[in-house]
Protein backbone atom coordinates (compact mmCIF):
# COMPACT_ATOMS: atom_id res chain seq x y z
CA UNK A 1 0.00 0.00 0.00
CA UNK A 2 1.21 3.41 -0.86
CA UNK A 3 2.70 5.62 2.14
CA UNK A 4 3.48 9.47 1.78
CA UNK A 5 5.26 11.37 4.01
CA UNK A 6 3.81 14.75 5.26
CA UNK A 7 4.78 17.16 7.54
CA UNK A 8 6.87 14.39 9.23
CA UNK A 9 3.53 11.68 9.58
CA UNK A 10 3.59 8.47 7.41
CA UNK A 11 -0.11 8.30 5.76
CA UNK A 12 -1.36 5.20 4.12
CA UNK A 13 -3.82 6.32 1.08
CA UNK A 14 -4.72 4.47 -2.52
CA UNK A 15 -6.21 6.25 -5.84
CA UNK A 16 -8.56 4.47 -7.64
CA UNK A 17 -8.65 5.29 -11.22
CA UNK A 18 -6.12 6.98 -13.31
CA UNK A 19 -7.88 10.01 -14.60
CA UNK A 20 -10.55 13.00 -13.97
CA UNK A 21 -12.26 15.03 -11.44
CA UNK A 22 -10.24 14.00 -8.02
CA UNK A 23 -12.39 13.08 -4.99
CA UNK A 24 -10.99 12.26 -1.52
CA UNK A 25 -13.24 10.16 0.82
CA UNK A 26 -13.36 9.86 4.04
CA UNK A 27 -14.45 7.43 6.75
CA UNK A 28 -15.85 8.30 10.15
CA UNK A 29 -15.10 6.93 14.00
CA UNK A 30 -11.58 5.77 13.53
CA UNK A 31 -12.34 3.28 10.47
CA UNK A 32 -9.69 2.77 8.02
CA UNK A 33 -10.28 2.93 4.22
CA UNK A 34 -10.74 -1.02 4.32
CA UNK A 35 -13.94 -0.94 5.90
CA UNK A 36 -16.68 -2.04 3.54
CA UNK A 37 -18.23 0.44 1.37
CA UNK A 38 -15.52 2.73 1.19
CA UNK A 39 -13.25 1.43 -1.62
CA UNK A 40 -16.50 0.69 -3.18
CA UNK A 41 -18.14 4.25 -3.73
CA UNK A 42 -14.39 5.20 -4.46
CA UNK A 43 -13.89 2.50 -7.49
CA UNK A 44 -18.15 3.52 -8.48
CA UNK A 45 -16.94 7.48 -8.60
CA UNK A 46 -14.04 6.25 -10.52
CA UNK A 47 -15.89 4.39 -13.15
CA UNK A 48 -17.54 7.47 -14.18
CA UNK A 49 -14.22 9.25 -15.04
CA UNK A 50 -12.93 10.40 -11.37
CA UNK A 51 -9.81 10.11 -9.38
CA UNK A 52 -10.58 9.32 -6.26
CA UNK A 53 -8.54 9.09 -3.13
CA UNK A 54 -9.02 7.02 0.09
CA UNK A 55 -6.46 7.56 3.17
CA UNK A 56 -6.06 6.36 6.42
CA UNK A 57 -6.25 9.56 8.49
CA UNK A 58 -3.52 9.91 11.79
CA UNK A 59 -4.99 7.25 14.32
CA UNK A 60 -6.05 5.02 11.84
CA UNK A 61 -5.31 1.83 10.14
CA UNK A 62 -1.50 1.97 9.09
CA UNK A 63 -0.78 5.80 9.02
CA UNK A 64 1.41 7.41 12.20
CA UNK A 65 -0.39 8.11 15.47
CA UNK A 66 -0.31 11.88 16.15
CA UNK A 67 -1.10 13.61 19.32
CA UNK A 68 -1.20 17.48 18.14
CA UNK A 69 -3.57 20.22 16.87
CA UNK A 70 -6.53 22.07 18.66
CA UNK A 71 -8.18 18.89 18.13
CA UNK A 72 -8.27 15.37 16.24
CA UNK A 73 -10.40 16.62 13.65
CA UNK A 74 -8.11 19.79 12.66
CA UNK A 75 -4.89 17.85 12.92
CA UNK A 76 -6.38 15.22 10.25
CA UNK A 77 -7.65 18.13 8.41
CA UNK A 78 -4.36 19.63 8.01
CA UNK A 79 -2.79 15.89 7.31
CA UNK A 80 -5.39 16.05 4.49
CA UNK A 81 -4.45 19.05 3.01
CA UNK A 82 -0.87 17.95 2.68
CA UNK A 83 -1.61 14.76 1.44
CA UNK A 84 -3.76 16.58 -1.73
CA UNK A 85 -0.75 18.79 -2.33
CA UNK A 86 1.57 16.19 -2.23
CA UNK A 87 -0.40 14.03 -5.16
CA UNK A 88 -1.34 16.74 -6.64
CA UNK A 89 -4.69 16.41 -6.64
CA UNK A 90 -6.32 19.28 -5.26
CA UNK A 91 -8.59 20.87 -5.58
CA UNK A 92 -10.85 17.69 -4.68
CA UNK A 93 -14.36 17.17 -4.04
CA UNK A 94 -14.22 16.63 -0.35
CA UNK A 95 -16.60 13.97 0.67
CA UNK A 96 -17.09 12.32 4.29
CA UNK A 97 -19.80 10.96 6.68
CA UNK A 98 -20.15 11.82 10.09
CA UNK A 99 -16.06 11.75 11.39
CA UNK A 100 -15.02 12.25 7.50
CA UNK A 101 -17.72 14.77 7.36
CA UNK A 102 -16.16 16.89 10.33
CA UNK A 103 -13.05 16.41 8.80
CA UNK A 104 -13.98 17.49 4.57
CA UNK A 105 -15.47 20.89 6.62
CA UNK A 106 -12.83 21.45 8.30
CA UNK A 107 -10.25 20.66 5.42
CA UNK A 108 -12.26 23.22 3.28
CA UNK A 109 -12.09 25.63 5.94
CA UNK A 110 -8.63 25.76 6.84
CA UNK A 111 -7.59 24.74 3.28
CA UNK A 112 -9.75 26.38 0.67
CA UNK A 113 -7.25 25.97 -2.19
CA UNK A 114 -7.70 21.79 -1.51
CA UNK A 115 -11.08 22.12 -2.05
CA UNK A 116 -13.59 21.95 -5.26
CA UNK A 117 -16.62 20.94 -3.54
CA UNK A 118 -17.74 19.39 -0.31
CA UNK A 119 -20.06 16.39 0.14
CA UNK A 120 -20.80 15.64 3.30
CA UNK A 121 -23.20 13.11 5.37
CA UNK A 122 -24.13 11.90 8.63
CA UNK A 123 -23.04 15.08 10.49
CA UNK A 124 -21.73 14.48 14.10
CA UNK A 125 -24.14 16.89 16.25
CA UNK A 126 -26.34 17.65 18.55
CA UNK A 127 -25.35 17.91 22.76
CA UNK A 128 -25.55 14.00 23.39
CA UNK A 129 -24.04 13.01 19.80
CA UNK A 130 -21.23 15.21 20.63
CA UNK A 131 -20.20 15.12 23.99
CA UNK A 132 -20.47 11.06 23.94
CA UNK A 133 -17.84 11.42 20.91
CA UNK A 134 -15.58 13.24 23.57
CA UNK A 135 -15.68 10.33 25.73
CA UNK A 136 -15.67 7.69 23.56
CA UNK A 137 -12.18 9.30 21.54
CA UNK A 138 -10.76 10.64 24.60
CA UNK A 139 -11.75 9.61 27.94
CA UNK A 140 -10.24 6.06 28.36
CA UNK A 141 -6.81 7.51 27.09
CA UNK A 142 -6.92 9.93 29.73
CA UNK A 143 -7.90 7.08 32.88
CA UNK A 144 -5.44 4.81 31.58
CA UNK A 145 -2.61 7.77 30.98
CA UNK A 146 -3.40 9.40 34.16
CA UNK A 147 -3.81 5.87 36.69
CA UNK A 148 -1.56 3.70 34.27
CA UNK A 149 0.91 5.66 32.35
CA UNK A 150 1.64 5.43 28.47
CA UNK A 151 1.63 1.45 28.19
CA UNK A 152 -1.51 1.42 29.34
CA UNK A 153 -2.83 3.39 26.90
CA UNK A 154 -0.96 1.45 24.27
CA UNK A 155 -2.60 -1.48 25.33
CA UNK A 156 -6.44 -0.42 25.04
CA UNK A 157 -8.25 -2.20 22.42
CA UNK A 158 -9.43 1.09 21.00
CA UNK A 159 -5.42 1.65 20.00
CA UNK A 160 -4.75 -1.94 19.10
CA UNK A 161 -5.34 -1.89 15.31
CA UNK A 162 -3.16 1.17 14.78
CA UNK A 163 -0.48 -1.02 16.26
CA UNK A 164 -1.25 -3.88 14.53
CA UNK A 165 -1.12 -2.43 10.72
CA UNK A 166 1.65 0.02 12.08
CA UNK A 167 3.62 -1.48 14.78
CA UNK A 168 6.16 1.19 15.00
CA UNK A 169 3.13 3.27 16.43
CA UNK A 170 3.80 1.49 19.72
CA UNK A 171 7.12 2.88 20.10
CA UNK A 172 5.03 6.36 19.51
CA UNK A 173 2.50 5.94 22.32
CA UNK A 174 5.62 5.55 24.47
CA UNK A 175 7.47 8.02 23.58
CA UNK A 176 4.47 10.52 24.89
CA UNK A 177 5.12 12.20 28.09
CA UNK A 178 2.04 11.24 30.05
CA UNK A 179 1.00 14.43 31.29
CA UNK A 180 1.68 16.42 27.37
CA UNK A 181 -0.39 12.99 26.30
CA UNK A 182 -3.33 13.99 29.11
CA UNK A 183 -3.57 17.72 28.25
CA UNK A 184 -3.80 16.97 24.46
CA UNK A 185 -6.69 14.67 25.14
CA UNK A 186 -8.19 16.86 27.50
CA UNK A 187 -8.13 19.44 25.03
CA UNK A 188 -9.36 17.37 22.10
CA UNK A 189 -12.20 16.80 23.98
CA UNK A 190 -13.05 20.27 25.13
CA UNK A 191 -13.35 20.72 21.09
CA UNK A 192 -16.44 18.82 21.33
CA UNK A 193 -18.11 21.04 23.60
CA UNK A 194 -21.82 22.55 21.79
CA UNK A 195 -21.31 25.91 21.05
CA UNK A 196 -23.79 28.43 19.77
CA UNK A 197 -21.22 29.93 17.40
CA UNK A 198 -19.86 26.82 15.82
CA UNK A 199 -22.06 24.48 13.75
CA UNK A 200 -19.69 21.80 13.69
CA UNK A 201 -17.18 21.41 16.30
CA UNK A 202 -13.87 23.88 15.40
CA UNK A 203 -15.95 25.09 12.52
CA UNK A 204 -17.10 28.77 13.35
CA UNK A 205 -20.05 30.11 11.46
CA UNK A 206 -18.08 32.85 10.17
CA UNK A 207 -16.11 30.31 8.18
CA UNK A 208 -18.64 27.90 7.28
CA UNK A 209 -20.68 31.07 5.88
CA UNK A 210 -17.32 32.08 3.70
CA UNK A 211 -17.09 28.33 2.35
CA UNK A 212 -17.86 29.75 -1.10
CA UNK A 213 -17.62 26.12 -3.01
CA UNK A 214 -20.45 23.81 -3.85
CA UNK A 215 -21.55 21.86 -1.08
CA UNK A 216 -23.92 18.77 -1.46
CA UNK A 217 -25.48 18.44 2.27
CA UNK A 218 -27.40 14.69 2.97
CA UNK A 219 -29.97 15.27 6.03
CA UNK A 220 -29.92 12.93 8.76
CA UNK A 221 -32.61 10.93 10.32
CA UNK A 222 -34.44 11.66 12.78
CA UNK A 223 -34.11 8.98 14.64
CA UNK A 224 -29.92 9.35 15.04
CA UNK A 225 -28.83 10.80 17.86
CA UNK A 226 -25.31 11.17 17.07
CA UNK A 227 -25.79 13.08 13.95
CA UNK A 228 -29.02 14.81 14.75
CA UNK A 229 -31.13 16.22 11.52
CA UNK A 230 -31.51 19.70 13.55
CA UNK A 231 -27.47 19.78 12.25
CA UNK A 232 -27.21 18.89 9.12
CA UNK A 233 -30.27 21.12 8.33
CA UNK A 234 -28.96 24.18 9.76
CA UNK A 235 -25.09 23.12 8.39
CA UNK A 236 -26.96 23.36 4.75
CA UNK A 237 -28.47 26.73 5.56
CA UNK A 238 -25.45 28.21 6.34
CA UNK A 239 -23.42 27.35 3.54
CA UNK A 240 -23.76 29.45 1.23
CA UNK A 241 -23.58 27.36 -1.69
CA UNK A 242 -24.69 24.13 0.17
CA UNK A 243 -27.78 21.87 -1.67
CA UNK A 244 -29.94 19.72 0.94
CA UNK A 245 -30.79 16.37 0.01
CA UNK A 246 -32.66 13.26 1.16
CA UNK A 247 -30.23 10.48 1.54
CA UNK A 248 -30.49 7.20 -0.70
CA UNK A 249 -31.71 5.03 2.54
CA UNK A 250 -34.33 4.99 5.65
CA UNK A 251 -34.52 6.81 8.48
CA UNK A 252 -33.08 4.64 10.73
CA UNK A 253 -29.60 3.76 8.68
CA UNK A 254 -27.15 4.88 11.34
CA UNK A 255 -28.75 2.62 13.78
CA UNK A 256 -29.11 -0.12 11.54
CA UNK A 257 -26.05 -0.10 10.18
CA UNK A 258 -24.44 -0.48 13.97
CA UNK A 259 -27.10 -3.23 14.71
CA UNK A 260 -25.46 -5.03 11.64
CA UNK A 261 -22.04 -5.14 13.04
CA UNK A 262 -20.62 -7.93 10.33
CA UNK A 263 -21.57 -5.76 7.40
CA UNK A 264 -19.70 -2.67 8.58
CA UNK A 265 -20.92 0.68 9.32
CA UNK A 266 -20.15 2.38 5.86
CA UNK A 267 -21.73 -0.76 4.09
CA UNK A 268 -24.07 0.88 1.79
CA UNK A 269 -22.39 4.28 1.10
CA UNK A 270 -21.55 3.10 -2.81
CA UNK A 271 -25.65 4.23 -3.07
CA UNK A 272 -24.58 7.70 -2.65
CA UNK A 273 -23.11 7.31 -6.03
CA UNK A 274 -25.75 8.36 -8.28
CA UNK A 275 -26.48 11.29 -6.45
CA UNK A 276 -23.40 12.06 -6.14
CA UNK A 277 -21.94 12.28 -9.56
CA UNK A 278 -25.31 13.64 -10.61
CA UNK A 279 -24.63 16.89 -7.93
CA UNK A 280 -21.20 17.10 -9.82
CA UNK A 281 -21.57 16.94 -13.26
CA UNK A 282 -24.30 19.27 -12.42
CA UNK A 283 -21.97 21.93 -10.99
CA UNK A 284 -18.43 21.08 -11.54
CA UNK A 285 -19.06 19.63 -15.19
Amino acid sequence: MPIAKVDGLSLAYEVVGDSGQPWVITPGGRFTKESPGVRQLAVVLAEHGNQVLIWDRPNCGESDVCFEGSSESAMQADALAGLLAHLDMAPAVIAGGSGGARVSLLTAARHPETAAGLAIWWISGGVYGLLSLATHYCGGSVQAAWTRGMEAVADLPEWAEVQELNPSNRDRFLAQDPATFIAAMERWMLAYCPRDDEPVPGLPEAEAEALDIPALVFRSGVSDPHHTRATSEALAGILPRARLVEPPWGDREWIERGEAQAEGLFARWPLLAPQLLEWKAEVLG
